[in-house]
């Protein structure tokens, strides 16, 4: 060994020692008997305890192992058996005493020589490693390690598997089970029997190896008298308890005939419950609890799992036996269902959950069904309150937790809803009652109780088969309790409870239940003004007042037409509110500008759907606009005279913040309330004039243009042809000095006014065609660094964007805009499509050049199209349609670049009805042959060609497979 580059793996090795050393460990690696001198250095014992160097070797040999022993030669299994065998023979040396991390790398190497030796080049294995057990705990201790170990190698099922690694652990555990389980099962229980008092770390390791193993060993030699008397004896043995719960747990759920298991689980429950361990008292250890609960859930989810199986047989009797064993079970349910702890509690859901959902399918439910659903529900009810330790203000993983196990409470009362709807309305209906009466008497009820009352009044609406929000129609007893519930919440004033959880949950509550409003009017404006206040948008926690802001949206949305008589006053109330905050005047209340988005459209939906005269809106949608428009110039003028970057970026942020807001006060515009019948039009063609100053911007283009951008696009929803003129100034300005992305951003715009407007656009589309093309063109051929990915794939983006452009321009109409090109221009434009078809390997992109090219067949091909369009089609666009799909890179595995293909394939069927029979024969006769494809393949080609589309396009896939092959 190299002495000097072992010294790197201490600790305090400089980074030039570490360097060697790791250079060392690679050179060992790789050298033909590197893994020799690292095996000799550990048999020898002479770098016991120094756990750096012995770690070190470890791995060496560990490579060695993985990587080229199992095609070793018999000398050289030899020299590995021997260093097996040697570092076993050390455990049994008093001054071994090595760490964790060392035992289980020691561990690690067993079992990798195990898998590849056993059964045929070391058959006696597990045996020669028992004889070591003689030799002190320390061997005990490495044995059941090594077990652990090939149970992950062989065993473990969250681990794949090559076939060839299947078989070879298939053949391990039949092996095993003929030659040496049963003395594996001997030496378990010789561990757990002699060391439970001295080691009972020991015994825990070995229970372990017992759990992992009974899932595929005779399930005899581990569920017999002689191991189940010492299971149920450690279950009274602090330390030993939980371990011994986790293997009776493993035991139990075991794969095995229905019947045998249920007479297993009978067995040991009558057992642990005569021993009273399913009922244990209140003081217990949590840890401990967790476990039994976990128990519990096996038992009854192992019960359900195999009461399922028989019920799909035609053998009724024993189905019934099996859900009278559930039926037994569930008593231990409530035990745990109810206790303090959260992990308890949570450890028998799924029993309970797979219990309900036993009784949903067994038909109408007894009276004792009846009484246990009932004390599961109220199980369920007073475990969902909310902890008083829980930390709004700050909250974290304890919180995170309880909200998961939350979710698993609201499943098991939902489900409990679907199997005993008028229980659960009643039950909530009492609780919820009790509690908001309590709360209007004395305004002196737990918050916790509060917000639970408005929590399930939320959650009852899962009792309600219904769909769209319409809980209020239907069964009239479901309807008339649901109605009262939301009468009383609001009555009471629940939501004057200060704290969080109750208002947030009573807007919540609100919202979902916007129905209600409908019916009873007369509660609209008590929800409002609750929104309104400190309560809600004013409420000292910005949590509470950003939900609140989404909420109100929402609830102004709901009932707009009922409340026209409030409609200025709220728009009052809210002024306040629609500011937009600068580096200059801070932040004036608790809502971040996200949260405005939604005052501004809900002012906007405010203002466009009231019953107000044309002249009025338009005053108050100028009220609305103007502060925008009036801050946006101070804002930027402010910015472009700031010389302090972060200030510039601030000011920047707000403008465009600014641009957000008046677009989203545009929403509420509809098909029936236009811009224009609502007397806007001006309002907001005057702020984008304003607006438009930011592309001339010296500061922050990027982000100033994206506000622009996004205003034009509701601008383009909203207007009519009132927003052309500003279409044409705008290009300019966006595009005056444009990167990639810039441009690849401008064109879903450009595309959107393609849509709108069709004709209508013509004449600016064909001035401006051109020039934006040779941008785009400058722009794809500017030279760029290959290491530079963003760069590489903004131009990507680029080219794609520019397909999309000239396929909405095909798509829309308005193709004249190519036709009109000079002949060499529109050449160009064709060759960039059908390059992008052929030579980029993006299937995206080959997608919409294929696209394109079928509809301007579509368009300009056969004897009405546009003059020597048909020589075109045959000299470029065919070949096209076959050079494509014919590449190397073209990969027809892909589901993208399949369908390019299909598009590819439809281009050519746009052809054939274009230029009929002829086309088949110029396949058939000139075209196919060049490309040496058989006159039969060709021919089959051409039937398929004349089929439908869909055939076609599974054809193609079939033809360039068979092509490429």
């Amino acid at each position: 060994m190299d002495e000097e580059a072992l010294l790197g793996l201490l600790p305090t090795a400089d980074i030039y020692r570490r360097t060697r050393a790791t250079q060392y460990f690679e050179q060992l690696k790789e050298s033909s008997n590197g893994w020799e001198i690292c095996a000799g250095a550990l048999a020898s014992g002479q770098y016991m305890g120094n756990d750096h160097v012995r770690f070190f070797l470890l791995q060496v040999v560990e490579n060695y192992l993985k990587a080229r022993y199992p095609q070793s030669d018999e000398a050289t299994q030899q020299k590995v058996k021997t260093l097996i065998i040697s570092l076993l023979q050390q455990q049994g040396v008093d001054s071994c005493v090595e760490k964790s991390f060392i035992r289980n790398k020691i561990a690690q190497l067993f079992s990798l020589v195990y898998v590849a030796d056993y059964p045929h080049r070391w058959p006696t294995f597990i045996q020669d490693i028992l004889q070591g057990l003689t030799l002190g705990v320390n061997a005990i201790d490495l044995y059941l390690k090594v077990l652990m170990a090939i149970d992950s190698e062989v065993v473990d099922r969250d681990i794949s598997h090559t076939q060839q690694e299947t078989q070879r652990n298939t053949l391990i555990k039949d092996t095993m089970r003929e030659q040496c389980v049963p003395q594996m099962v001997e030496s378990w229980y010789h561990i757990i029997t002699s060391y439970q008092n001295s080691k009972p770390e020991v015994v825990c390791a070995c229970l372990d190896v017992i759990g992992a193993y009974v899932s595929w060993i005779d399930i005899g030699h581990i569920a017999n008298d002689k191991f189940v008397s010492v299971l149920l004896q450690f279950m009274s043995v602090d330390v030993l308890r939980e371990s011994a719960c986790d293997c009776i747990i493993e035991i139990i759920s075991k794969g095995m005939d229905p019947l045998a298991k249920m007479n297993l689980i009978e067995s040991f429950t009558s057992i642990l419950d005569r021993a009273g361990i399913l009922n244990p008292g209140k003081d217990e250890d949590p840890d401990y609890l967790a476990k039994l609960a976990r128990l519990v859930d096996s038992i009854g989810t192992n019960l359900i799992i195999n009461y399922q199986k028989m019920s799909k047989s035609s053998n009724k009797e024993n189905a019934d036996l099996m859900l009278q064993s559930i039926e037994n079970k569930v008593q231990f349910i409530f035990r745990f269902l109810c206790d303090e702890d959260d992990d308890v509690s949570g450890a028998v859901a799924n029993f309970t959950h797979d219990y309900i959902s036993v009784l949903k399918q067994a038909g109408p439910l007894t009276a004792k069904q009846k009484e246990n659903i009932g004390s599961i529900l109220m199980a369920v009810i007073s475990k969902m309150k909310l902890d008083e330790s829980y930390n709004f203000d700050q909250e974290g993983e304890d919180e995170a937790m309880f909200q998961e196990y939350r979710k698993q409470l609201k499943v098991i009362y939902q489900n409990i809803g679907q199997l005993e709807p008028d229980l659960v309305v009643t039950t909530t209906h009492q609780f919820v009652e009790n509690v908001f009466k309590a709360w209007k008497k004395t305004n002196d009820v737990k918050y916790a109780d509060l917000e639970l009352g408005v929590l399930l009044l939320y959650q009852v609406a899962e009792v309600f088969p219904v769909s769209h929000g319409q809980h209020f129609s239907g069964d009239m007893s479901k309807v008339s309790s649901l109605q009262q519930m939301m009468r009383l919440m609001i009555e009471c004033n629940v939501c004057g409870c200060r704290h969080i959880a109750v208002q947030l949950q009573y807007f919540e509550t609100v919202v979902r239940y916007e129905k209600f409003f409908q019916h009873e009017t007369q509660h609209i404006l008590p929800v409002l003004t609750a929104f309104l206040d400190e309560r809600g948008l004013r409420n000292p926690s910005a949590k509470v007042c950003s939900r609140a802001a989404y909420l109100f949206s929402r609830f102004v949305k709901a009932v707009r037409s009922h409340l026209q008589e409030y409609i200025e006053d709220i728009l009052k109330r809210m002024t306040d509110m629609l500011t937009v905050n600068s580096p200059d005047n801070g932040f004036n209340h608790r809502l971040s500008s996200e949260d405005q988005f939604f005052i501004y459209e809900t002012a906007g939906i405010l203002i466009i759907s009231s019953n107000l005269p044309v002249q009025k809106k338009q005053e108050l949608m100028k009220s609305l606009l103007a502060p925008i428009v009036s801050k946006f110039s101070d804002l930027y003028t402010s910015m472009c005279n700031d010389q302090d970057e972060k200030r510039q970026e601030a000011y920047a942020e707000s403008l465009n913040h600014a641009m957000a807001f008046a677009s989203r006060s545009s929403k509420g515009f509809s098909n029936n309330q236009t811009m224009k019948v609502c007397g806007c039009v001006e309002v907001y063609t005057e702020t984008l004039q304003v607006f438009l100053q930011a592309l001339n911007t010296p500061v922050h283009r990027s982000l100033l243009q994206t506000g622009v951008r996004q205003y034009l696009h509701r601008m383009v929803v909203c207007l009519e042809a009132e927003i052309l003129p500003f279409i044409p100034l705008a290009m300019e300005q966006l595009l005056k000095h444009a990167d990639a992305k810039e441009i690849y951003d401008f064109i879903p715009l450009m595309n959107q006014v393609v849509m709108k407007f069709k004709q209508l656009i013509v004449p600016f589309l064909q001035q401006v065609f051109l020039p934006l093309v040779q941008t785009i063109f400058t722009t794809l051929s500017a030279p760029s660094d290959e290491r530079d990915t963003q760069a590489t794939n903004e131009k990507k983006m680029l080219r794609r964007g520019y397909f999309s452009f000239v396929s909405t321009i095909v798509s829309n109409n308005v193709a004249e805009v190519l036709s009109s090109l000079e002949s060499d221009n529109l050449t160009r434009v064709l060759r960039t499509i059908i390059e992008g078809a052929t030579e980029i390997p993006d299937p995206t992109a080959q997608k919409s050049c294929y696209n394109i090219l079928k509809r301007l067949v579509e368009l300009w091909g056969g004897e009405t199209g546009l003059n020597g369009f048909d020589d075109y089609i045959y000299k470029s666009i065919v070949p096209c349609c076959f050079l494509g799909p014919s590449k190397p890179t073209f990969d027809l595995n892909d589901g993208q670049t399949v369908l390019a293909l299909g598009e590819s394939a439809l281009c050519m069927r746009a052809i054939l009805a274009k230029l009929g029979e002829q086309f088949c024969v110029f396949l058939l006769t000139d075209y196919l042959p060049k490309l040496n494809v058989s006159s039969q393949l060709a021919a089959e080609y051409c039937q398929a060609l004349k089929s439908d589309n869909k055939t076609f396009k599974a054809y193609t896939k079939t033809f360039f497979t068979r092509v490429r092959s």
